[in-house]
């Protein structure tokens, strides 16, 4: 390849997604085999979202970062507005991937790990947290696509950093 040939090249995106993993998974019934007896009407489902990052070594850019998710199902309430009624199901995901970032510049380190990472395992969480709500034995939960850039600037302004940290 000539040198004018590798000008034309997109810079390589300093991110390389070591591995992905599922880190902690619970699927929770409380109510056992009573609740598919006498559950009326299609439960409400409340869904939380975290993303977590940490270095792994003092001395190396490499990073784990945990897409938390947790989905409630809860029977809905008798009247209008009323309260809702016993937990049909929990759901738990932590996803975890390993992370390298090559010398980035140390204004993206935080967005790259908390929007970007999580945006490219997301699908994979999504999957995940799909089947073990279809295999115990409810209606598959598919989750919306998630803005992280929203998330992560709601995080920031509850929780100001100072420049560095990530």
């Amino acid at each position: 390849m000539s040198e004018t040939d590798q000008s034309t090249l997109p810079p390589a995106l300093p991110l390389a997604v070591n591995l992905q993993y599922t880190r902690d998974l619970s699927f929770e019934v409380p109510g056992g085999a009573e609740i598919f007896a006498t559950l009326r009407s299609q439960p409400t489902i409340s869904v939380n979202i975290d993303v977590q990052a940490s270095r792994l070594q003092d001395d190396q850019s490499v990073y784990e970062v945990t897409l938390a998710i947790k989905a409630e199902a809860k029977e809905a309430p008798e009247t209008e507005g009323g309260t809702p009624g016993r937990t049909v199901f929990i759901a738990e995901l932590a996803y975890g991937a390993v992370v390298t970032l090559t010398n980035p510049p140390q204004e993206l380190i935080e967005p790259m790990l908390l929007v970007e990472v999580p945006r490219l395992i997301f699908p994979y969480a999504r999957n995940i947290i799909s089947d073990v709500t279809r295999d115990g034995g409810f209606p598959p939960i598919v989750l919306q696509p998630i803005d992280f850039v929203a998330l992560w600037q709601a995080k920031r302004a509850e929780f100001p950093q100072t420049a560095g940290n990530a």
